[in-house]
């Protein structure tokens, strides 16, 4: 993983003087000339991009392409050094994550961040709370309202994910794919209208792999609209609509998955012929 995969928050400040687009009408998520370096090694460069509403569209690419420095773009994790995010029609780039995440974008990360000290059912109820009220803090000597709908409605996610056996657990004792599970649902109580989700099946086994790809078809069927970062091509050409291949920063292909497969820039960057 490059430097750039791995830079915490970063305050560089984005352009503010020009106007951005903003996409055309069925465009949820426009990444408009996207630029981002760190100390000289550019991870992103001319970095555009439209995801449509509704449909999943997967990003590609080898290590260090600049996939998860895209999205902590996206999420306000990173500041672009030129360029912006327009989600729905409003400019994200300058807002911050919490703002973001107010406006309806959700992101599952690479590394599952949960809350190791709280239940596996508390973990859900936590985002529920903070999306309904902007902030929350969970007292165990305190009842909180609309707490019996929030609770029946974190358990049904729960249950859609597989992990309705370890309600009462401590997310501390999950394995890690259990805590991809789990940040899952934490993403899906918030009802995005966008969902960002940064290999979501890593560290999985296939049979676990499967069961995510059947229930993020599922998902689909509702009209969310999902950004997927995946290595995996099975998982990949399984559920995107469409798909844009980063390498070296830049985004070398865009289209769908049959066009993708016969790109032969791909072949040669990412993909390999023996995998199209």
């Amino acid at each position: 993983m490059s430097l750039a995969e791995e830079n915490p928050l970063d305050e560089s400040p984005a352009e503010g003087s020009r106007e951005f687009k903003r996409g055309t009408a069925n465009t949820v998520l426009h990444i408009d000339d996207v630029h981002k370096s760190f100390a000289g090694l550019h991870a992103l460069s001319d970095v555009d991009l439209d995801v449509r509403e509704g449909e999943t569209h997967a990003i590609i690419g080898p290590n260090g392409a600049g996939k998860s420095t895209l999205l902590n773009v996206c999420v306000g994790r990173l500041k672009p050094d030129r360029g912006a995010v327009v989600f729905d029609g409003e400019v994200l780039t300058g807002k911050s994550p919490h703002e973001i995440n107010q406006l309806g974008v959700a992101r599952v990360f690479q590394t599952p961040e949960v809350f190791p000290d709280l239940s596996v059912l508390e973990n859900v109820m936590v985002p529920a709370l903070s999306k309904r009220d902007g902030h929350f803090r969970m007292n165990p000597f305190k009842r909180f309202s609309g707490e019996n709908e929030i609770r029946e409605e974190a358990e049904h996610v729960l249950e859609s994910v597989g992990l309705q056996a370890q309600l009462s657990a401590h997310a501390s004792s999950m394995s890690r794919g259990d805590k991809r599970r789990l940040e899952l649902a934490m993403g899906l109580i918030q009802h995005p209208r966008l969902l960002l989700l940064d290999e979501p099946t890593a560290g999985m086994a296939r049979h676990d792999t499967n069961a995510t790809i059947d229930l993020l078809k599922k998902i689909k069927e509702g009209g969310m609209t999902k950004v997927i970062i995946e290595h995996d091509m099975h998982v990949v050409f399984s559920l995107a609509d469409r798909i844009s291949v980063l390498a070296g920063g830049r985004i070398i292909a865009q289209g769908t998955p049959d066009e993708v497969k016969n790109n032969p820039k791909v072949k040669e960057a990412y993909l390999g012929e023996e995998q199209v």
